[in-house]
């Protein structure tokens, strides 16, 4: 196989001297990075979603850069890890992919999931995980199974989208036990759910609980001073690619909306983006204005007959997601099923296929902070918009300047 079309940088962030780990401490940690790879380079790649068409399948996925047993040019090189039996370990998930959302699981073993977006989670059991790109997941692993090699596996999660229009394989890592023992002829496989098993990944995201204890408090808003209703979109009939929020398709402008904000530059973007979904498509650089301290509640809709599940991600705010739910949301039913005791706090979320996600937070980060799609190509058609969050009266409450070295949005 030809080198990778995609490298990146895994940082772990770790606990500050003297915190401690709301569950025993495991005997060790490993990232787990899930990627893509192309036989083309990635400029290649990037040069077609730029251009306003759809990205090619990926050629393979990966775990930590490496396909696996399942594609034979890389079979040598396959990603292990060796554990101790009795010992637990923490994994700490991160789905690099840009174009899809993956299962991932390990032959024969439960794993405990404590932790998304760097965020702590009453502890669940669970015999997979569903993970979205730009998200992480923390795990841990009891070594709890005879002595032998398991796979770890892979694959992506579409919902209705056809498999034939994505990249449907396999890519496998290996967990091996230490000690003396005749491992299998090959490892024993991994069971993972159907790529379009949308109650599979619904009951998986819905399981998500803050820990909302003493020492870990949470602080959900329950008076809601702006409420927005915002739809995610690929339109369809146009020559080329278009996304949306709103039916707004978010322009690119040449000086960053950061930069004019701060300087007050005009004209190069405006204030008036809608707060429900516009009849007509338009493509503009809009952007919404909020008080600072005020509480937002977004609910995100999909509705794409093809689409897939949108992880929508805002730069400058983790939130609490309080629901979550298929079908049409219904604005006098579905608040009742709202979670304010301990909703999971997250900056990437994935919206269901044809359903709606709602999520609240408290706008007292100051600044200019971009909203979107973390499917590459959906940010690119335009599936974006912005957040302009206004200065507080304290001193930590106002924007500093943008760096001398601001590139252009």
């Amino acid at each position: 196989m030809s080198p990778m079309a995609k490298l990146g940088v895994v940082i772990i962030i770790y606990p500050k001297i003297g915190d401690t780990y709301p569950f025993p401490k495991p005997a060790a940690e490993f990232p787990i990075l899930l990627g893509e790879w192309w036989k083309e380079s990635i400029a290649e790649e990037n040069n077609i979603v730029q251009s306003g068409n759809d990205p090619n399948t990926s050629d393979a996925y990966t775990i930590n850069g490496q396909p696996g047993d399942l594609y034979n040019c890389s079979k040598s090189e396959t990603f292990n890890i060796t554990v101790s039996k009795g010992l637990t370990y923490l994994l700490r998930i991160i789905n690099s992919a840009l174009q899809d959302v993956l299962f991932f699981s390990i032959a024969d073993h439960n794993v405990t999931v404590v932790a998304s977006d760097a965020s702590y989670l009453k502890p669940f059991s669970s015999s997979f995980i569903a993970i979205s790109p730009g998200q992480t997941i923390d795990v841990l692993l009891k070594a709890n199974q005879s002595p032998n090699h398991y796979y770890m596996a892979a694959s992506v999660y579409t919902g209705v989208r056809a498999a034939a229009n994505t990249d449907n394989t396999t890519t496998t890592a290996i967990i091996k036990y230490s000690g003396k023992y005749t491992p299998s002829s090959s490892p024993i496989f991994s069971s993972l759910p159907d790529y379009n098993d949308t109650t599979s990944f619904l009951n998986f995201t819905n399981s998500f609980r803050s820990l909302a204890d003493k020492k870990h408090p949470i602080d959900v808003p329950t008076v809601v001073d702006v409420s927005l209703d915002y739809l995610f979109l690929v339109n369809l009939g146009f020559s080329t690619r278009v996304a949306s929020v709103n039916n707004v398709s978010f322009v690119n402008p040449s000086i960053d909306v950061l930069q004019a904000y701060y300087y007050g530059i005009n004209g190069v973007y405006d204030t008036s983006f809608p707060d429900t979904t516009l009849q007509l498509l338009i493509r503009k650089t809009k952007v919404k204005v909020l008080d600072y301290n005020s509480t937002v509640e977004i609910v995100f809709r999909t509705t794409d007959l093809a689409g897939s599940s949108h992880p929508i991600h805002l730069h400058g705010y983790s939130f609490y997601v309080v629901g979550s739910g298929t079908g049409t949301f219904d604005n006098e039913t579905d608040p009742s099923t709202y979670n304010l005791v301990d909703p999971p706090f997250q900056n990437t979320i994935a919206v269901p296929v044809q359903g709606w996600t709602t999520i609240r937070f408290k706008a007292n980060n100051p600044g200019v902070w971009f909203m979107h799609c973390h499917f590459d190509r959906h940010t690119v058609w335009g599936m974006d918009t912005v957040f302009i969050v206004k200065n507080g009266n304290s001193k930590n409450g106002k924007l500093s300047p943008p760096p001398p070295d601001m590139p252009p949005c």
